[in-house]
């Protein structure tokens, strides 16, 4: 199976994404893990059941890269750090790297102005002609999915805001690209690129 839904649990979340990179980069233990996440709720989430969610979304993401790029998530700058988790977002589901790679780039090359929230309905669909054994998603599923996936479009910058959709050059940073060169990620490379 290519693509799931569970992109929907939320965005980018960069500021838990720093938290989570900055455990994974000191190695805790499983015991020390839960005293952070519970305990100290270093991830200031308003119930165990939020930690819980937000901890597990993040540690997969980021448990696909490797440590050069949880370090620049943790001592980034904020750009680098959007960046980084973007590029880990991507590679954690390929659902917003193909919308990136196969419809936004698209969008960018035919000079259009905004992005059209229409434009998810029929994307969903041409996926299921990708991938057969896809999910049959709720519509209120769908809607959520493309809430987190245009939510994070617009936290990386490729569209302005999720109200006015406008469309933004993005220019990903440096450090970014030379990780994604040197692990070989020509997908996720090509799929964050598309608004160069």
């Amino acid at each position: 199976m290519l693509y799931s839904a569970d992109i929907t649990a939320g965005a980018l979340k960069v500021q838990e994404s720093r938290i989570i990179a900055g455990l994974l980069l000191r190695d805790v233990t499983d015991r020390e893990w839960r005293k952070a996440i519970y305990d100290q709720n270093v991830l200031q989430a308003r119930s165990p059941k939020t930690a819980k969610r937000l901890s597990v979304l993040i540690r997969g993401r980021l448990s696909l890269v490797k440590a050069p790029l949880w370090k620049l998530i943790h001592e980034g700058s904020v750009v680098e750090a959007t960046h980084a988790c973007l590029a880990a977002a991507v590679k954690a589901s390929q659902l917003l790297g193909d919308f990136l790679d196969l419809v936004v780039r698209d969008e960018y090359r035919t000079f259009k102005e905004t992005l059209s929230l229409t434009l998810w309905a029929s994307y969903v669909e041409d996926c299921r002609g990708r991938d057969p054994d896809m999910p049959q998603w709720s519509e209120s599923t769908i809607t959520r999915l493309r809430s987190s996936v245009f939510s994070i479009l617009a936290e990386a910058g490729y569209i302005d805001s999720t109200k006015t959709r406008k469309l933004q050059r993005v220019h990903i940073v440096q450090p970014v690209i030379r990780y994604l060169e040197k692990h070989d990620e020509q997908y996720v490379l090509r799929c964050i690129q598309v608004g160069t």
